[in-house]
């Protein structure tokens, strides 16, 4: 009964997050990566043996070459996005991929990615991050329809979806920091974390959920509030240890994995952290509140 007893200041302190990630969004504006305004895409084959991905960041680094975001393909393979690239800087792009001519390699493909390209992955992005918030909504809804006393099922819906809003946005702040100090850019693996955020945030606030279902259709407990209380008891540790095992495999990836997907890691890092935090700290909370105030309001 902890958190539902001192609910306001873990919504305070949520509430505090967001509006500090939304100035930090106004303030530090994020970097887009080529994946959304444009660029050039180069794929090569080496012959032999393929350099480590690293090792070519390094070697990009060191000529002040410019964004390049390295993908691996095939076996031997990488697929390199670029700014436009003029003859002389493509190849340079080609000279630094073959170390200077000691691993030799063949380019595939040269093309060039235009600016609609990234409003139409923008569009895809915006409708997917809708489709899944509604899908929630209606499915959670749904789903507690027989528990529709004393909150109403959609409401819970509702929640989930204030407490999805909570765990992409405060990363999204984090990371809008990290583009301003160290050059992280929006490319597509920013997308692909903030609906990965989505999926596995929401899946531990219906955990939560469920237990207060189960626990409302029983009539375990007197009160809403003290039903939320003791469901939270029930089940916060559990949220709390499969989160911890996820956020452990992700900061391994951040540490030893690719640089490429570093900012990746350490954006799924923070969804999960900060959606475990919501899923006890503030989903549930909120019901409580909306219910007091209902409770306030026939009075």
């Amino acid at each position: 009964m902890f958190i539902i007893k001192h609910k306001k200041i873990f919504i305070g302190i949520s509430a505090t997050l967001v509006l500090l990630s939304i100035i930090s969004l106004f303030v530090f504006t994020p970097q887009i990566g080529i994946d959304f305004k444009g660029g050039a895409l180069t794929e090569v084959v080496y012959k032999d043996s393929r350099p480590a991905v690293s090792d070519l960041e390094a070697a990009f680094k060191q000529i002040n070459f410019g964004s390049v975001l390295i993908q691996p393909t095939g076996n031997l393979g990488y697929i390199v996005k670029s700014s436009d690239l003029s003859e002389s800087e493509h190849n340079l792009l080609l000279q630094t991929l073959s170390q200077n001519g000691k691993n030799p390699l063949e380019e595939k493909d040269f093309n060039s990615i235009g600016p609609s390209v990234g409003r139409e992955l923008t569009r895809k992005a915006i409708i997917a991050i809708i489709l899944v918030s509604l899908g929630i909504i209606i499915f959670i809804a749904f789903a507690f329809r027989k528990v529709s006393k004393p909150v109403s099922s959609w409401k819970y819906g509702l929640m989930a979806i204030v407490s999805l809003l909570h765990d992409v946005i405060i990363p999204i702040g984090i990371f809008s920091v990290l583009s301003h100090f160290y050059g992280a850019e929006i490319d597509t693996l920013f997308v692909v974390a903030a609906l990965t955020i989505l999926g596995l945030s929401v899946s531990d606030t219906i955990v939560i959920f469920d237990r207060i279902r189960e626990n409302l259709r029983n009539k375990v407990f007197n009160t809403f509030s003290e039903t939320v209380g003791r469901s939270l008891d029930q089940s916060y540790m559990r949220s709390i240890f499969t989160s911890l095992t996820v956020i452990i495999v992700l900061l391994s990836l951040f540490f030893y994995g690719p640089e490429s997907t570093k900012y990746f890691a350490l954006m799924l890092t923070a969804g999960m952290f900060f959606g475990t935090y919501s899923s006890i700290f503030l989903a549930s909370p909120l019901l409580v509140l909306l219910e007091e105030k209902q409770e306030k309001s026939k009075k």
